[in-house]
Formats: C-alpha cells, structure tokens, sequence
C-alpha cells in the first residue's frame, strides 16, 4: 500500500502527525455531530420527528459500534499492523458514512451510525499506538496534543457547521454535514499510502532490517549511524526478553508477569474510563440541553453559548502543548483534575439557585455557564492530551496493539454510558447531577497520585524497567 519511501526525518514524524490528528478530528466531529442535527426541523422532517428515546439510540449508539470497532482491532490489529488496521477502519466508516447520508429510515440511520462507529472505533484505537511508535521520547506528548486540538477543532467545526444549517428545512440539512466527515477520511488513506509501518511492529513480527531502516528514516541518518543502531538495539532486545516471558496472546494481556502487563493493562483503561465518568462527554453532547434545560437560556441562545463553549475547547487545547513534555503527565492530570472536581461542586450549588430561587437565577445561570467553560478548559489542559498518549506510552511492546484497543474499547462504552443517561439525570435529579460528577473527579486524583507512574521523556523501551521495579 505504500506508495513512497522518500519522507525522512522531521518530515515523516510530521506526516505521522498529520494523519493521527486527522484520526481524532473525526471523533471530535461524530461525538458532536448527530447531537447538534437531532433537534432541527430538517432532520425531524425526514424522521417524523423521533421520540426523545429514540433520539438517545440514534445519538447514542455510535459509541456501541466505536466499542466493538476497538475489541475488532484489539482481535486482529496486531496480525495486520498498524498502517492496514487504520486503512480497513476508514474504509468501514465511509461505508457507514454513506449509508447515514443517504438514510430515509431510522433503521437505516441507526445501521449507519453502528457501521460508522466501528469503523472509527477501529482508527481510534490504532491511531494513538502509531503516533507514540514513531514520536521522538522528548515530544511524543506535544504530538498527541496536536491530535486533541484536531479533535477539538472537529467538535468546534461540526457545532458551527449544523448551527449555521439549523434554519434551513431541506433534507440537505443534515445530509451535507453527515457526508462531510468523508473528508478527512479520505485524507488519511492518502497519508497512510506514503508513511512505513512502525518500526516498534515491524522488530516484533521479525523484520529487523526493516526496522532499522525505518528508524534511520525516522532519524534522518543512514541505518548505521549510531542513533539508530542504539535505539534499534533497544527495540530488538525489548523484543527479545518481552518473548522470553510471554507470547503476546490473550491470555498475557491479562497475566502478572515480571513487567506487571496485567497492572499496566488496567491503568490503560482505568485512565480513559475516568475521563469519561468525570463528566466531560456529558457536556460535549449535550451543551445545548444544558445550557437551555440546567441554567435556562433560550434554544436560540443556548445553540450560541454551545457554539463559543466548544470553540473555547479548542483554543485551550493550545495551552497543553506547552507543558505536557516539560511538567510531565502526572502533575497535569491531579492539578486539572482537581479543578474539574471544583467545577463541577460549584456548578451544582448555581444550579440549585437556579432551580429553587428565582430572585437570583439570572446571576446564578450566568455563573453556571462559566463553570462549564472552566471545566472543559481544565479537562483538555490537563486530561484530554494525557488520556491518549498515556496508555499507548505504558502497555508493553507484544501486548501495545491489543491493549490500547481494550482501553479505548473501555473508554467508549463509558462514554455510552454517560450519554444515555445524562439526559435522564438532568431531567430527574437536576443539580445533584453536578455533584456526582464532582465526586468522582475527586476520587480520581489520589488513584492517579498513587498508582500511575511518570512517562515523560522515557523511551517506550525504559517503561518495562519502570514496572518491573514496581512490587507486587
């Protein structure tokens, strides 16, 4: 599939680049798309205006489809690599895409919808572990924080793409922005003709020379220069006495062997099943509902306010960029956390004056919308980058692939879970809502403080001495 061998150096780490953010623009544009279409007069025209319920299907089980995308590439991603794996999730989600774009029936939407989601659920999975195999230790984090400010950047796009198509009545409506997420699709299978498989897969399956190769390419050096024959030596020894303790099959991901696969395995999924019940997708999904139903602006407004809260997210995603590779990934994570948590605690006393006292609700809902623009730009300063670099940084070599697309198979059908019952919550126990959110986020700062190691400027090849270090 590849189409040349001529990038080297500082231009194929920027190609790799490229396309792994255009991977996670993508699930920034389907996490916001169908729920900014699901309320517009076009789109309840071709569907004969759904029930909420069923506008909770339609929206929600694109994340059932991402689950078992990601278990589909945790079964077989490993034997095809890591270039191919992504090539047969984009090709899935332009089936799906087409099938949602030209849909007259919710079944066949909601067939869309599953078919999209495995796909992306497939590029999802894979895109982080190519990223952090061929970045440079000293800025694989700055490059993982390109991909979240494309996936931001796609959350801001689609939310100003289905506001700016909400006036209009025509079925055209909501087909145009489905049909635009092929775009970027197309995009990366052009990437993916011109970019090597990663050098980290290609010493695990016994290519060697091609490893090194590709490392020289990585480099900008010949394959016998020094740089490249020492990190090759280190790859190819991981290798080696990763073998002599395991096969790399299922039953490995789950063992307890001296490299602690087994803990490494459960910090990879812990850490996106907390980004997920921290709230974040609650807010991303249902902006609108939140800012019209919790803090009581108009429907015209509160499509506004959702507009500027995720081109915020956007823009704050700059801010990590600066500090991920310097301060470390732990740090992050409490402190943002930690104001996450204060967010959302303070969100959900506002919102208790705006549902019981009307003399100060105005003030109150006011406040209330500012909190949820603090609590996005912590998330994406201090959680959002780390969320995805991290597992792919601490899951062992023979295991990466399977593990990785386990952690983010966790991480969707949390999400699943927090967008099918938001509505519900806000509806049922109102402000308390905010509070649970709050707990939980609390709750994540000493687990993280105690259990999750340092991986900033470790080669991935160091983070099996870091483990096996760690006592039982």
């Amino acid at each position: 599939m590849s189409l040349s061998s001529g990038l080297s150096g500082r231009a194929l780490i920027f190609t790799v680049s490229v396309l792994t953010s255009l991977g996670f623009m993508l699930i920034g544009y389907d996490n916001g798309l169908m729920g900014g279409l699901v309320n517009t007069d076009a789109f309840n025209q071709s569907f004969d205006t759904p029930s909420t319920s069923m506008i909770g299907v339609i929206v929600a089980i694109f994340e059932v489809g991402c689950f078992f995308g990601a278990i589909g590439a945790a079964v077989w991603g490993e034997r095809l690599g890591r270039r191919h794996t992504m090539f047969v999730g984009c090709i899935v989600m332009i089936v799906g895409t087409l099938l949602q774009a030209s849909a007259y029936s919710r079944t066949q939407l909601i067939a869309g919808r599953i078919v999209s989601g495995f796909g992306l659920g497939i590029v999802n999975s894979t895109a982080p572990v190519l990223q952090a195999e061929f970045s440079p230790k000293s800025t694989r984090g700055i490059y993982v924080c390109a991909q979240l400010s494309t996936l931001n950047l796609g959350i801001c796009v689609v939310y100003w793409i289905d506001y700016g198509f909400s006036s209009h009545n025509g079925s055209y409506a909501w087909r145009v922005p489905v049909i635009l997420q092929c775009v970027p699709i197309l995009a990366i299978l052009v990437l993916l003709a011109i970019i090597p498989e990663t050098p980290r897969w290609l010493a695990s399956h016994g290519r060697s020379e091609e490893c090194l190769a590709v490392l020289a390419r990585i480099k900008g050096v010949s394959p016998d220069h020094p740089d490249a024959q020492e990190l090759h030596r280190s790859i190819v020894h991981t290798v080696a006495y990763e073998a002599s303790i395991g096969s790399g099959s299922w039953s490995q991901v789950f063992r307890n062997d001296p490299i602690k696969s087994r803990r490494r395995l459960i910090l990879a999924c812990a850490i996106q099943i907390f980004q997920q019940l921290g709230g974040i997708n609650a807010i991303i999904y249902y902006a609108g509902t939140l800012f019209e139903k919790s803090i009581g602006f108009s429907k015209h407004m509160s499509a506004l306010m959702s507009g500027f809260l995720q081109t915020w997210f956007f823009v704050a995603s700059f801010i990590p960029w600066m500090l991920i590779d310097r301060i470390g990934r732990k740090p992050l994570l409490i402190s943002m956390i930690s104001v996450m948590a204060a967010a959302m605690a303070v969100q959900a006393a506002l919102i208790y004056q705006v549902e019981h006292n009307t003399r100060v609700a105005y003030g109150a809902g006011i406040g209330a919308a500012a909190m949820l623009f603090v609590f996005q730009g912590a998330f994406t300063i201090g959680f959002q980058a780390t969320v995805w670099v991290y597992p792919s940084e601490i899951l062992p070599l023979r295991l990466r692939q399977r593990g990785s697309s386990l952690s983010t198979a966790a991480n969707w059908i949390f999400n699943y879970l927090v967008v099918q019952i938001t509505p519900m919550s806000i509806q049922n126990i109102g402000w308390r809502t905010y509070i649970i959110f709050a707990v939980l986020n609390t709750a994540w700062v000493p687990l993280i403080w105690m259990f999750f190691p340092e991986t900033k400027g470790l080669e991935l090849e160091d983070v099996d001495y870091i483990f096996s270090k760690i006592a039982k």
